[in-house]
C-alpha cells in the first residue's frame, strides 16, 4: 500500500449506510475518498458525476495509507456515504455588492445565518439557488460544462454588460454576460431571474435583456421578472425607487406582450412576471395554462394561480366541514387572494357557517417596513401585534413560508407556540398547497 499525505485532496466519510454498496465494498467511517475511477473528487459535483456508473474503483485514504475498493451497483444508485459537509468542500460566498441586495437591508441583531450570501454553482444545481456566476474561474466554468451541471439558476438582471457590472457592484458582472451565452450555447439549461429596479433595468433595458435571453432559447428555458424588494433599513445604500401601481402595470404589459411573441415564435412564453407585480398593478392573475409547467414557482411566479386552482379542484370533492371558525394570518399582498377563497367557500351552503364566522388578517410589516408585504417576510412580533389589535375568532392558520425552513420559528425567532400561549387557540401550519388550505379552513 502507498503512503498518502494527510493534506491530500478528498472528503472524509462520517457515515456508511448499512447494506449499501459502499459498506459491501469495505468502505469504513473515517476513510477519506480521494478518487473514483481515477478521477479526483474535489466536491459533491465530482462525487455525484463520477459515482453514477455501475462499476467503480474507489481510491481512499485510511490513516496514512491508500487503499482501493471495487463497487458494483446499478447505474445511478447511491453509494450510501455521508461526508463531513454536504458540499464536501467550503461553500462559495457572494463577491458582489448588488444595489438591490435584500441581505444588505436587514436590521442588525438577527441570526448570523440570515446575513450569509451564497453564490455557489453547486447549490444552484442541487438546491435551486440563484447565482450570478461572478466568482467562477474559467476552469470552473469549463468543469460545469464538462460535468453537464444543468439546470443552473442564474441571476441575470440585465444583459447590458456595463449596467450589470454597476447593478452587481462587481466589474466581473460585465464579463459574465458572455458567460451566460457560453453556458447556454454549450447545451446547458438555464432558468434565469431578472430583479427589476425602476429607472435602472426596466423599460428599454428590460426589453433588450428579454430579446437577448430569448435568442438563447431553449437553453434559456424560463425567465422570471421580479420586482425589487425594499425594506426601511437602507441608510447608506444606493437610492432605489419602489414599484407603484403605474410602474407595475407598465412592466407587466411589456413582459406579457413579449411573452406572447415568444409563444408564437418558440412555442413557450419563456418570460413570466412575479405574482407581486400583478397585485401591485391591480390585475387578475394569468390563467393556469399561461404558466405552462410553472417553471418559476420558487420565485413567486404563479404561486397564487396554482393555489387558487388547487383550492377549487379540491373543493369539488371536499368532505363535510367541521364548522370550526378560523383566522387566516397572512401578508398584505396575499390577503385579498385568501379572502376571495373564503368567499368561494361562503357561496357553498354546506360551508357558509364556518366562512361567515371566520376571517383573514393582513399583517402590516412594521419590522421590515410597510413596502414589504409578502407573507414570507412577516415576523412573529408583527403577528402578535395584529392579533392583539384584532383577536382571533378561532384557530389560527399560518402559511408554511412564514417559518424558518424545517422549524416552527419566525424570522425574528418568535416560536409559533407563543401564539397559542398568548391567545389560547391552536395554530395550524398550512402548506403552500390549495388543497391543504381548504382542508385547514374546513377543519380537517
Amino acid at each position: 500500500m502507498a503512503t498518502v499525505p494527510e493534506n491530500s485532496i478528498g472528503a472524509r466519510i462520517v457515515a456508511v449506510e448499512p447494506h449499501s454498496p459502499a459498506e459491501r465494498s469495505g468502505v469504513r467511517i473515517g476513510d477519506v475518498l480521494l478518487r473514483v475511477n481515477g478521477n479526483a473528487v474535489t466536491d459533491v459535483l465530482d462525487y455525484k458525476f463520477y459515482t453514477y456508473d455501475a462499476r467503480l474503483l474507489l481510491e481512499l485514504r485510511r490513516g496514512d495509507r491508500a487503499i482501493f475498493a471495487r463497487v458494483r451497483k446499478r447505474d445511478g444508485d447511491d453509494l450510501g456515504l455521508e461526508f463531513e459537509t454536504y458540499l464536501m468542500s467550503r461553500e462559495r460566498s457572494c463577491s458582489n455588492r448588488c444595489v438591490f441586495c435584500f441581505i444588505d437591508q436587514l436590521p442588525r441583531g438577527m441570526r448570523p445565518t440570515l446575513y450569509y450570501k451564497d453564490d455557489d454553482a453547486r447549490l444552484s444545481f442541487l438546491q435551486g439557488n440563484y447565482i450570478t456566476l461572478t466568482n467562477l474561474s474559467e476552469r470552473e466554468i469549463q468543469r460545469v460544462i464538462d460535468l453537464r451541471i444543468s439546470p443552473l439558476n442564474v441571476s441575470v438582471h440585465t444583459m447590458n454588460p456595463e449596467l450589470r457590472a454597476k447593478m452587481l457592484g462587481n466589474p466581473r458582472g460585465a464579463d459574465t454576460v458572455d458567460t451566460i451565452r457560453h453556458l447556454a450555447r454549450s447545451g446547458l439549461t438555464l432558468n434565469c431571474q431578472i430583479v427589476v429596479c425602476p429607472e435602472w433595468n426596466d423599460g428599454a433595458e428590460l426589453a433588450y435583456s428579454m430579446r437577448e435571453l430569448a435568442a438563447l432559447y431553449p437553453n434559456v428555458a424560463s425567465v422570471s421578472v421580479v420586482p425589487v424588494g425594499l425594506t426601511r433599513y437602507r441608510d447608506g445604500l444606493e437610492p432605489l425607487t419602489p414599484f407603484n401601481a403605474e410602474s407595475a402595470l407598465q412592466t407587466v404589459r411589456e413582459v406579457e406582450a413579449f411573452a406572447e411573441t415568444c409563444l408564437r415564435e418558440h412555442g413557450s412564453r419563456i418570460f413570466y412576471c412575479a405574482d407581486e407585480l400583478y397585485i401591485k398593478a391591480g390585475l387578475d392573475f394569468p390563467r393556469d395554462e399561461d404558466y405552462e409547467d410553472y417553471p418559476q414557482l420558487e420565485n413567486g411566479v404563479g404561486m397564487a394561480r396554482l393555489l387558487i386552482t388547487e383550492f377549487e379542484d379540491a373543493l369539488s370533492d371536499a368532505p363535510e366541514p367541521q364548522n370550526v371558525p378560523f383566522t387566516a394570518v397572512t401578508g398584505r399582498s396575499a390577503a385579498e387572494i385568501i379572502n376571495n377563497l373564503l368567499e368561494t367557500l361562503n357561496a357553498r351552503a354546506e360551508y357558509d357557517t364556518i366562512s361567515q364566522n371566520s376571517n383573514v388578517l393582513a399583517v402590516r410589516n412594521d419590522f421590515f417596513g410597510e413596502t414589504v408585504d409578502v407573507a414570507g417576510l412577516v415576523t412573529g412580533g408583527d403577528i402578535i401585534r395584529t392579533l392583539t389589535e384584532t383577536p382571533p375568532r378561532g384557530r389560527i392558520l399560518l402559511p408554511r413560508n412564514m417559518l424558518r425552513h424545517g422549524e416552527t420559528v419566525f424570522l425574528d425567532d418568535v416560536p409559533v407556540s407563543q401564539l397559542t400561549a398568548l391567545f389560547g387557540v391552536p395554530v395550524r401550519i398550512v402548506e403552500q398547497d390549495g388543497a391543504d388550505l381548504l382542508s385547514a379552513m374546513i377543519g380537517m
